[in-house]
C-alpha cells in the first residue's frame, strides 16, 4: 500500500532513488550505442510502418474509386458512403481489441493478425459483386487499420533509442501518408480491382519482414521472459553494445509498475492516470473532428464541386502530404512536438477558412474565378499543416505519455475516440456539403481553434527524455 501511494504522490524513494542514477546510466549507454549499431532498429521500424502503408492504402482507397465503383456495381451515393466510413466501424472494433491483443500475444503477433485480416478484406473487394461483399471486405481492411493504428507506433517508440524515437515515430505518418497518396496517383489509372491487389503488397512484406525482427523489449520485460528481453535489447542496440544500463532501468521501472493494481478501463481516470489519458484522448479527438478523414476521403469531390481538376489537384495533395510530413519528421526531435502541433493546428484553421470561402463564394455567385484558386490553397494549406503536425504528432505523444501497465487499455480508448471520430466525420461528409458547402469548413475550423488552445493548456513537450522520464512525470 506503501508503495501504491508514493508513485501517486510522485516523491516515492523508488522514484526518487533508483530511477535518477538509472536515467543518468541509461543516457550514457543510449548515446554509446548510437550510429552504426541502430541499423536493427532502422530495418524493425521499416518492417513495423509497412502497416502504416497498409492503413494508408485503406484511407485512400475510397477517394479515386468512388465514380468506377458506383457506375460498375450500381451503388447509390448512401451505399457509397456507408462504404466508404464502414472501414472506421472495423477500426473500432480494431481498437477495442488492439491493446488487449498487443499486450497478450505481444507487438509482433498484434501485427501479424493485423495483416491477416487486410489480406482478407482485400480479396473479399476484389472479388466483389455487390455492394455486401463490399462491406465485408472495407470492414475487414478496417479492422486491421484500426490494430496497426496502435500497435505500430507503439512498437517504433518502444523499441528506439530516445534520440531517434520521435523521427522514427513520426514514420508511422510518413508511411500512412505515402499509402493514402500513392492511392490517390494509381487509382487515376488502375481500375478499382487492380487497386484492391496492390493493398497485399505491404501485408506480404509484413508477413516475411516479421520472422526477422525482434519482439519490443519493453513488452517482454513486462511479462517476465527475461532472456529474450536481454536478448531483443541486445540485437537492437548491437553485440557490442553494453546494455546493462538501459536493461537496468527498464526492469526497475516495470518492477515498480507492477506493484500497482492491473489497470481496467475504469482505473484510467483514477487522478495518477488522468493527466495523461487526457492528454492523449484529446489530442485524437482534435486530430479526427478537426475534418481530416471527411477530406481525405473525398477530396476528388471537393476539387470538382469547387470547379477544379480534381486530377491535379488530387495528385498534388497526394505529393504535398507526403513531402510535408517526411520534413517534420527530421525535425521533430529537434524543434519539439508542441511548437509542430501549434503550427499545424494555426494552418488547419487557415485552410478550413480558405476553403470554406471560396464556397461561401461560389454559392452566391461572387469572385467565381476567385472560388477555385482559393479552395485549391486552402484544401493543399490544410493537408500541409496537418502533415506537418496533427496527422504525426498525437500518435507520437499517445506512444510516449502511457505508463506500460495502463498501455494497452488506455491505447485501446484513445484509438477508439480516434476511430469513432474517423467514422463520424468521414460519413457525415458528404450530407453536411450538401447541407452547406461552406459552413461545414467553418466548423472544421472552429474545432481547430479549440485545439489550439488545449495544447496551449495542456500538453507536454517529451522530446529529448525516455519513455520513463515522460511517464513518471506525467503521472506524479
Amino acid at each position: 500500500m506503501a508503495i501504491k501511494e508514493d508513485v501517486e504522490t510522485g516523491n516515492n524513494s523508488v522514484g526518487v532513488e533508483a530511477r535518477e542514477p538509472l536515467i543518468r546510466k541509461e543516457r550514457n549507454a543510449t548515446d554509446e550505442a548510437t550510429g552504426s549499431h541502430k541499423w536493427m532498429v532502422y530495418f524493425s521500424t521499416f518492417v513495423a510502418v509497412c502497416g502504416s502503408y497498409e492503413f494508408g492504402n485503406c484511407v485512400g482507397y475510397s477517394s479515386p474509386t468512388q465514380t468506377a465503383i458506383r457506375e460498375d456495381l450500381s451503388l447509390s451515393l448512401g451505399e457509397y458512403s456507408v462504404f466508404g466510413s464502414i472501414v472506421t466501424f472495423g477500426a473500432m472494433i480494431g481498437a477495442i481489441t488492439c491493446g488487449h491483443i498487443a499486450d497478450f500475444v505481444g507487438r509482433k503477433w498484434a501485427l501479424r493478425i493485423s495483416t491477416a485480416f487486410c489480406v482478407a478484406g482485400w480479396l473479399a473487394i476484389y472479388f466483389a459483386e455487390g455492394v455486401w461483399a463490399l462491406y465485408i471486405g472495407r470492414l475487414a481492411t478496417g479492422y486491421g487499420m484500426g490494430v496497426f493504428s496502435y500497435v505500430v507506433p507503439v512498437y517504433v517508440a518502444e523499441i528506439a533509442p530516445k534520440d531517434l524515437r520521435g523521427a522514427l515515430t513520426t514514420m508511422n505518418q510518413v508511411m500512412i501518408c505515402s499509402g493514402v497518396s500513392v492511392s490517390f496517383i494509381i487509382g487515376t489509372v488502375l481500375s478499382w480491382r487492380a487497386l484492391a491487389l496492390t493493398g497485399l503488397i505491404p501485408c506480404a512484406i509484413l508477413i516475411f519482414g516479421l520472422f526477422f525482427i525482434p519482439e519490443s523489449p519493453r513488452w517482454l520485460a513486462k511479462i517476465g521472459r527475461e532472456k529474450e528481453f536481454e536478448a531483443a535489447l541486445q540485437i537492437l542496440n548491437g553485440k557490442d553494445a553494453d546494455i546493462s544500463a538501459e536493461a537496468a532501468e527498464i526492469q526497475e521501472y516495470i518492477e515498480t509498475l507492477q506493484k500497482l493494481p492491473k489497470a481496467r478501463m475504469l482505473d484510467l481516470f483514477q487522478r495518477r492516470y488522468l493527466r495523461s489519458v487526457t492528454i492523449g484522448v484529446g489530442l485524437m479527438v482534435f486530430q479526427q473532428f478537426g475534418g481530416i478523414n471527411g477530406i481525405c476521403f473525398y477530396v476528388s469531390n471537393i476539387f470538382e464541386e469547387a470547379g477544379f481538376s480534381s486530377t491535379i489537384g488530387t495528385i498534388t495533395y497526394a505529393i504535398l502530404q507526403v513531402v510535408v510530413t517526411a520534413l517534420s519528421s527530421t525535425v521533430i526531435d529537434r524543434a519539439g512536438r508542441k511548437p509542430l502541433l501549434l503550427v499545424s493546428a494555426t494552418g488547419l484553421v487557415l485552410g478550413c477558412v480558405l476553403t470554406g470561402l471560396s464556397f461561401f463564394l461560389k454559392v452566391h455567385d461572387w469572385a467565381v474565378s476567385a472560388a477555385p484558386i482559393l479552395a485549391v490553397t486552402g484544401i493543399l494549406l490544410y493537408i500541409g499543416s496537418f502533415s506537418a503536425g496533427m496527422g504525426a504528432v498525437p500518435w507520437v505523444i499517445m506512444s510516449e505519455v502511457f505508463p506500460i501497465n495502463i498501455k494497452g487499455v488506455a491505447g485501446s480508448l484513445a484509438t477508439l475516440v480516434n476511430w469513432i471520430g474517423a467514422w463520424a466525420v468521414s460519413y457525415t461528409f458528404n450530407y453536411l456539403m450538401t447541407w452547406s458547402s461552406y459552413g461545414v469548413f467553418l466548423v472544421y475550423g472552429a474545432i481547430n481553434v479549440l485545439a489550439i488552445v488545449f495544447i496551449v493548456v495542456l500538453v507536454p513537450e517529451t522530446k529529448g527524455r525516455t519513455l520513463e522520464e515522460i511517464q513518471a512525470s506525467s503521472n506524479a
